[in-house]
């Protein structure tokens, strides 16, 4: 796509965990051989960073071979210009072949938070491999911003404009789900990545996940499985996207490291709606005839003996949320059960 070999890409740390280095070899030859940003317009920024940045870099630390650090270098100091807003946030678009980086037309003067909010892994890693600090700062920069801004609910709107100095978000909605998602899973990642020292990230995912179960969780009828509903300004939309069953790992991740231990009150709140929430996305595959979840669920609109319905998203996109939480839940709990869901 584009030139860009990011499928090839994104798979080189699973060829390597999986042993299949003849493949994985094969392909670093491409990426020495053929990949090139010279000739690249247009692309996303964060669907790049995480994708071919990410697939770099990951591949750079299971082999150690230079060719994959010398490209994600190189990648990496062309997305750095989409930092080069009035206030540091992100544009959306950047192209690799000219600096010169804009919003999406339809994103106006906004940045979607969570892609702003999905680039410090890669951004800070890089960093330390390429001893350039440069890379940690611009995506940190964002991430205090966040910090210092984040609303008394802990959770946050989905857009926040780059075309000014300062911090301006632009209330709405609120959603785990598209285009929220992922910020929430960096905040605790990036306090990980860093050691556990860096508190302030710690703070603001703590605060987050205390607006979710504030405002969020819910249980439907009659079964009583627990999902996460959006807010559209004050009113709930009993609606859960594929894409927030990430919840699950988090909550549970979130709470084994949590610096008051496994058993204190908020570990144990989070640990037990990771596992809840995770039964309940198992079930939106259990439940079809085909073993697939739809892309979203309704809980509020469906006869009274059924929790949830597809609704307008009878499709399937290929979404890793469920299994990576399956795998964390079964990494960290030890339960066999959810490799047998996992199976499934």
């Amino acid at each position: 796509w584009g030139g860009v070999g990011a499928t090839l890409i994104d798979a080189l740390d699973t060829l390597w965990l999986m042993g299949l280095h003849d493949e994985f070899w094969e392909a670093r030859d491409w990426v020495r051989d053929k990949l090139s940003y010279s000739n690249v317009g247009a692309v996303s920024v964060f669907e790049t960073t995480i994708r071919s940045l990410g697939g770099l870099l990951s591949a750079y630390d299971l082999s150690g071979d230079p060719v994959f650090l010398e490209k994600a270098d190189d990648l990496g100091s062309r997305l750095l210009h989409s930092f080069e807003s009035p206030n540091g946030i992100p544009y959306g678009q950047t192209e690799l072949n000219a600096h010169k980086s804009y919003n999406a037309q339809w994103q106006k003067n906004r940045a979607i938070i969570a892609e702003a909010g999905t680039l410090q892994v890669e951004f800070r890693f890089l960093a330390h491999v390429t001893k350039k600090p440069i890379y940690a700062e611009k995506a940190n920069k964002v991430f205090d911003y966040f910090v210092a801004n984040q609303p008394s609910s802990g959770l946050y709107p989905l857009y926040v404009r780059n075309d000014i100095p300062g911090v301006s978000f632009s209330f709405g909605k609120v959603t785990l789900g598209a285009m929220g998602d992922s910020l929430y899973e960096y905040m605790l990642k990036t306090w990980l990545q860093g050691g556990e020292m860096e508190d302030k990230y710690r703070t603001m995912f703590d605060r987050a996940m205390d607006g979710v179960h504030n405002q969020l969780v819910h249980k439907s009828s009659p079964d009583g499985l627990t999902y996460v509903a959006d807010l559209q300004g004050s009113r709930l939309d009993h609606k859960m996207d594929h894409l927030a069953c990430f919840m699950g790992g988090l909550w549970a991740l979130g709470a084994y490291t949590n610096p008051d231990g496994l058993e204190s009150p908020r570990a144990q709140r989070d640990l037990a709606h990771g596992k809840a929430i995770t039964y309940t996305c198992y079930q939106m595959y259990a439940r079809f005839p085909t073993g697939l979840s739809p892309e979203f669920v309704r809980f509020d609109r469906n006869p009274k003996d059924v929790d949830f319905s597809i609704a307008q998203a009878p499709s399937y996109l290929l979404r890793p949320e469920v299994v990576e939480s399956l795998f964390i839940l079964n990494y960290l709990t030890g339960d066999p059960l959810y490799r047998e869901w996992g199976w499934e």
